[in-house]
């Protein structure tokens, strides 16, 4: 129960992480926390105290911090890619990463010069770019948002959670898409 997942945030309500539950509860034991939102029918219980167990806490104090970024890796360009080929839209099958430009032509490895593909798509497109390729992305290619990332791509496990992740069902994908929050 202490290892379940709780939202950090700012004091101005702004996500800041995630931690687990024993972290919530110590910040929120020496007062630097309070506890926002809770698991329903849940509670940590010591001999003297007993917490409700916390699903978003938030800080007592702002804390400054510099805003997170999605680490560039093979893995995350699938993710954000959704597992579909940005040129045929594929969806089975091993897929590979391809840089839009090529390096050859300047193409650097960056959200907005990588995609997902599949290898026919890959192999197809070769070192040229999708124009002289006669080959179409489906989709511009950005950095997405931290937060809209793990909203889509980690189960979120409490819908409280939604409202301080400035998400709705509808938007998830489109800011996912666009990179923006």
């Amino acid at each position: 129960m202490l290892s379940r997942h709780v939202l950090v945030l700012n004091q101005n309500y702004e996500p800041l992480c995630v931690c687990n539950a024993r972290r919530a509860i110590i910040l929120v034991y020496l007062g630097k926390a309070e506890i926002v939102e809770q698991y329903d029918g849940l509670l940590v219980r010591s001999v003297a105290l007993s917490y409700p167990l916390p699903s978003v806490v938030r800080l007592v104090f702002y804390i400054k911090a510099s805003r997170r970024e999605v680490p560039l890796s093979r893995k995350n360009i699938i993710r954000r890619d959704r597992h579909h080929c940005q040129y045929c839209g594929r969806t089975t099958g091993e897929m590979t990463t391809d840089h839009v430009i090529p390096k050859t032509m300047g193409g650097e490895d960056t959200w907005e010069n990588l995609v997902c593909a599949c290898v026919e798509c890959n192999n197809k497109k070769g070192n040229r770019t999708p124009e002289q390729a006669s080959m179409k992305l489906i989709r511009r290619p950005a950095m997405p948002h931290f937060f809209a990332f793990v909203h889509y791509f980690i189960t979120i496990p409490d819908q409280k959670w939604r409202q301080y992740l400035f998400l709705s069902d509808a938007s998830a994908v489109d800011v996912i898409s666009a990179g923006v929050g």
